[in-house]
C-alpha cells in the first residue's frame, strides 16, 4: 500500500519529476514532466539517457553532482538553476536506498509564484503544471 501512496504523491505533483538511475537513464517521469517535456518526446524519453537532453556544460555538471552525492550520505540536494519565465528554482536530489546507498537522482522544481486559488476553493482544479 505504501508504494501506491508514494507513486500517487509523484503522479499528483504539479511540478515535473524525472527520476534517473546511476547510468543517467530516465526511469520515471510523472505526468507533469511528460507534459512539460512533450516537445522533446514526453514519456518516450523513459529508458533514454538524460545526458542526451543536455548541452556539454550541463552534462559535465550533472556528472559532478552525481560524484558529489557519492562522496557522502550528507550530500543529498544541490541548487542547479533558476527559470525566471516559470518563476521556479531547480535542484538535483539524491535517491538512496534503505542503507543510504546512492541509487539515482531526480530533478526537483519549486515554483515561487504565490497560489492564486483561495483557501479550500472547491471551484478550481489545481492539477497540471503552471
Amino acid at each position: 500500500m505504501l508504494d501506491i501512496m508514494f507513486r500517487s504523491v509523484l503522479e499528483q505533483d504539479r511540478a515535473s519529476i524525472v527520476l534517473c538511475d546511476l547510468n543517467h537513464t530516465i526511469v520515471y517521469m510523472n505526468p507533469a514532466a511528460q507534459k512539460n517535456y512533450v516537445r522533446y518526446g514526453g514519456n518516450n524519453l523513459i529508458g533514454k539517457s538524460l545526458l542526451d537532453c543536455h548541452n556539454s556544460h550541463s552534462v559535465e555538471m550533472i556528472k559532478k553532482v552525481l560524484d558529489w552525492f557519492a562522496e557522502s550520505t550528507d550530500n543529498n540536494m544541490i541548487y542547479t538553476s533558476r527559470n525566471e519565465k516559470q518563476n521556479k528554482d531547480i535542484y538535483m536530489v539524491a535517491l538512496r536506498d534503505e542503507a543510504y546507498k546512492l541509487i539515482g537522482y531526480y530533478e526537483k522544481q519549486e515554483f515561487r509564484t504565490v497560489e492564486s486559488a483561495g483557501f479550500y476553493d472547491f471551484s478550481k482544479s489545481l492539477t497540471g503544471a503552471e
